[in-house]
């Protein structure tokens, strides 16, 4: 039987009172003013047929069941290619109020002290361990393998693909919990991500939106074109004009719609896709990026997962035509992507779906203390090899200046 409550909230949470729960997604939407956190498995629950709410995420890899890729990569073992499940405890902390619902609840549940102790403020921990990262791809493979990419778009295979290289570093002893809260300290991301199946976390930092579902209302929200901010307000001035009028950086972001409302358009009510925000330039605290919006309405008869099926993997970490960039994709990249450029989200009880898109994120597995980060960028027709290494290298010390790393 599933209980509900609600009572005040005054803003404040403490992410390391749920390190007692084995599984936990905690999931920011900064434009609806929401946190949505999810603790503890009813292992018996259907997750999409209960009416209670569903976590969970989906993997790049998770493209091998929506557009018949079968990768060469063998799998990292770390998050399963999609895994979703029904709490023990939803919480929803929105304009002052905490909505609340239970159900199965285990002793850690149960005793109710995540509840006093994830409402009180964060308690400050030493620095986390240093650490040196390791590329895996040196930049001289790296330009290569533009080159190799860009000749299939002069050879008109593809018109855009995204293309991604990881580092990884032995962390013995990091406090994800203390890493997170560190890292959206130092970001402000969005649509942040704390995630947590046994000893694998992924902390994520992530700036863009793949879906918002509320009732027939379907939102995506590409997101490409990235500048580094400025020393001052003048020269973010001339930095956001600059990037509203790059011509490469456009046609990134034109093409990405194009693919989202084309995946739309496979679900969506006769005639209702439409993009009421195109190439809009939002500012973060150290990057400003180009996000355009893309709406449609659902078809009588489909859901959600209708929409998600048809639109997975997102088209900002894809490319155009998809189909032809996975398979580019999967032959040039040098790992396999896992969780990174997937999604992480939830399925409230009334229906609403929010998935973001896994970027700025560092996997790590607590038991080995592995740390990974995957970083990518939009090739095109007017990509310089070395001007998207250094976006990659931007996107990276973005998270690891946070940790106080090197990489």
């Amino acid at each position: 039987m599933v209980q509900k409550q609600q009572y005040p909230w005054s803003g404040s949470l403490n992410w390391r009172a749920l390190a007692a729960f084995d599984q936990v997604l905690v999931r920011r939407s900064a434009d609806t003013g929401e946190w949505v956190i999810g603790m503890g498995v009813v292992p018996s629950a259907d997750p999409f047929g209960n009416g209670y709410g569903a976590i969970g995420h989906l993997s790049f890899n998770y493209a091998d069941a929506t557009d018949q890729i079968k990768s060469r990569h063998v799998p990292d073992g770390s998050f399963a290619e999609h895994g979703w499940w029904a709490p023990e405890v939803l919480v929803q902390c929105r304009e002052g109020t905490v909505t609340e619902w239970k159900q199965g609840l285990s002793a850690q549940a149960n005793n109710g002290r995540w509840r006093t102790g994830i409402f009180s403020p964060m308690v400050s921990a030493p620095p986390p361990p240093r650490a040196n990262w390791q590329r895996h791809t040196p930049k001289e493979r790296y330009l290569r393998n533009v080159e190799l990419l860009l000749h299939h778009i002069q050879q008109g295979d593809i018109y855009e693909v995204n293309y991604c290289t990881e580092r990884s570093a032995m962390v013995p002893g990091l406090d994800p919990f203390d890493a997170f809260e560190r890292l959206l300290r130092h970001s402000d991301a969005p649509y942040a991500a704390l995630y947590k199946r046994g000893p694998h976390f992924a902390l994520c930092m992530s700036p863009e939106r793949y879906l918002r579902i509320e009732g027939r209302t379907v939102t995506t929200q590409p997101m490409k074109g990235t500048r580094k901010r400025g020393a001052s307000a003048d020269v973010d001035v001339e930095l956001i004009h600059e990037l509203t009028t790059d011509a490469k950086e456009r046609s990134e972001n034109i093409m990405a719609v194009d693919v989202a409302r084309h995946d739309l358009s496979r679900v969506a009510a006769s005639r209702s896709v439409h993009v009421p925000e195109l190439c809009a330039v939002k500012t973060y605290p150290h990057v400003h990026q180009m996000i355009s919006t893309v709406r449609a309405e659902l078809r009588e008869g489909l859901n959600a997962w209708d929409a998600v099926r048809a639109t997975f993997p997102m088209a900002s970490m894809t490319g155009a035509p998809k189909l032809r960039a996975l398979q580019l994709i999967d032959q040039v990249e040098e790992q396999p992507r896992g969780l990174f450029s997937g999604a992480l989200g939830y399925l409230l009880p009334d229906g609403t779906m929010d998935l973001n898109v896994v970027i700025r994120t560092i996997t790590y597995n607590a038991s080995t203390g592995r740390a990974s980060l995957i970083t990518g960028s939009a090739i095109t027709a007017l990509s310089d090899p070395a001007a998207e290494w250094e976006e990659c290298e931007l996107k990276a010390r973005s998270v690891l200046n946070a940790l106080g790393h090197v990489g």
